[in-house]
C-alpha cells in the first residue's frame, strides 16, 4: 500500500484527489443552485421550505451529505497543502522569475480565493445548516396544512439573513471568489485527468467560463434581490423587481 501513499501525497497525486473531488463538489452546486432558485418563487416560501426539508429528512441526502462532507474536507486539505509545497518550491526557484509573466492571475491567487469561499462556507453553514440541524431554533412554518406546520421555516430566516448588508457583501464576494475559483479549477481539472486534447481545449474553456458565470451569477443574484427588493418577510416593497420576477417565473 505504500506506492498508494506516496503517489496520492505527491504533487501530482494531490492535484488528481484536488481535481476528481473538484468536479464532483461542481455536480453540488448545480443541485444547490436549482434547489435555492425556489427562494425567487412569490409563495411564501413554500416551495423552499418543501425543499428544504425534503433535502434535510431523506435518508438517501443524508447518506450523500457524508460523501459531500468528505468531498469538501479532502478538496479543502490537499488546497492547504498544495499551496504550502508550492510556496516552498518557489523560495528555491529561479531568481528571475516573475509570476505575472508565468501564470494567470487566477492560478496564483487560488488560495486567496479560496480563503474567501471558506470564511464564508464557515459562517453560511452555522447561519443555516448548524441551525436547522442541531440549534433548532429555526421558526416553524405553521399554518393550517398539519403536514407542513412543523417544517422548519428557513426561508424566512435565509430572506431576514439578506437583510443584513454586511451578510449581503460577504456573500457576494464569496460569489465573486468562487467565479474565479470555478473559472481555472475547471480547465485545471480536465487537465490534470488528462483530458486536455488540443481538439477540445476550446471547448473545455467555454464550458468552463460559462458555467463558473452562470453559478456564481445565480448565487449572488439571490441576496442581491432580497437586500434590495423585498422586505425581511420577503415582500416586494420596490417596482424595480418586475424585471426580476418575470426572470425567476420561468423556473
Amino acid at each position: 500500500m505504500s506506492w498508494i501513499t506516496k503517489t496520492l501525497t505527491s504533487s501530482i497525486g494531490r492535484k488528481l484527489i484536488m481535481s476528481v473531488t473538484g468536479l464532483f463538489l461542481c455536480t453540488f452546486l448545480v443541485v444547490h443552485l436549482v434547489g435555492n432558485l425556489q427562494l425567487f418563487k412569490h409563495d411564501g416560501g413554500a416551495a423552499f421550505n418543501a425543499y428544504s426539508h425534503f433535502m434535510g429528512t431523506n435518508p438517501i441526502i443524508r447518506t450523500i451529505e457524508w460523501g459531500l462532507v468528505l468531498g469538501f474536507g479532502f478538496h479543502i486539505y490537499e488546497a492547504f497543502a498544495l499551496t504550502r509545497r508550492n510556496k516552498a518550491a518557489r523560495g528555491q526557484g529561479y531568481a528571475q522569475w516573475k509570476a505575472e509573466q508565468n501564470s494567470e492571475w487566477t492560478s496564483r491567487n487560488m488560495g486567496i480565493l479560496g480563503t474567501i469561499i471558506l470564511i464564508f462556507l464557515i459562517v453560511h453553514l452555522y447561519n443555516f445548516f448548524w441551525r436547522a440541524r442541531f440549534a433548532g431554533d429555526l421558526p416553524k412554518m405553521g399554518g393550517a396544512d398539519v403536514e407542513t406546520a412543523d417544517y422548519d421555516n428557513l426561508y424566512l430566516a435565509v430572506v431576514s439573513s439578506f437583510q443584513l448588508w454586511w451578510y449581503v457583501l460577504l456573500y457576494v464576494a464569496a460569489q465573486i471568489s468562487l467565479g474565479y475559483h470555478l473559472w481555472h479549477g475547471f480547465r485545471s481539472g480536465f487537465q490534470t485527468l488528462g483530458l486536455n486534447h488540443r481538439k477540445y481545449i476550446p471547448v473545455i474553456k467555454y464550458a468552463g467560463y460559462v458555467f463558473s458565470v452562470v453559478v456564481a451569477a445565480g448565487f449572488a443574484s439571490m441576496p442581491l434581490y432580497f437586500f434590495l427588493f423585498t422586505n425581511e418577510r420577503g415582500e416586494v416593497v420596490s417596482n424595480a423587481s418586475s424585471l426580476l420576477q418575470s426572470v425567476a417565473s420561468a423556473f
